[in-house]
């Protein structure tokens, strides 16, 4: 079997230094889609969170030996690569969730971002609170 995804946009933005996840990040940046995407953004609204899937196009290949990793914040203890947000990941998909500042055209301007410039975006999602 294989699974191919097609980029629907880029990140853009001129932050150099990033926080480890969005969770605590106050970096600024846009999302740029693919014009012809533009339609599907209609309902997402300024001050709404949205969730951004994307690649981790940067990060190393996987192997066997990334399965158990020491994140930072666990204190030197290991963690199974899956309880992780770590880049090095069998798919390197990552998730973020972002505040929408404003929208125009195909541009969703953002809050919150820890992903690096012309990182490719997969989807977007509204984050909706259960």
């Amino acid at each position: 079997m294989s699974v191919v995804f097609k980029p629907i946009g880029y990140v853009r933005t001129t932050a150099t230094t990033l926080p480890r996840h969005w969770s605590v990040s106050d970096v600024e940046g846009e999302l740029v889609l693919e014009e012809s995407y533009t339609l599907g953004l209609q309902g997402i609204q300024e001050g709404s969170r949205i969730v951004v899937l994307f690649h981790f196009h940067e990060s190393t290949p996987f192997s066997p030996d990334s399965l158990l990793q020491r994140p930072p914040h666990a204190h030197g203890r290991k963690k199974g690569v899956f309880a992780t947000c770590s880049p090095h990941r069998p798919n390197a998909i990552g998730l973020s969730v972002v505040t929408v500042l404003h929208i125009n055209g195909n541009v969703i301007g953002v809050k919150g971002i820890d992903m690096r410039n012309k990182t490719p975006i997969l989807d977007i999602k509204p984050d909706i609170d259960a």
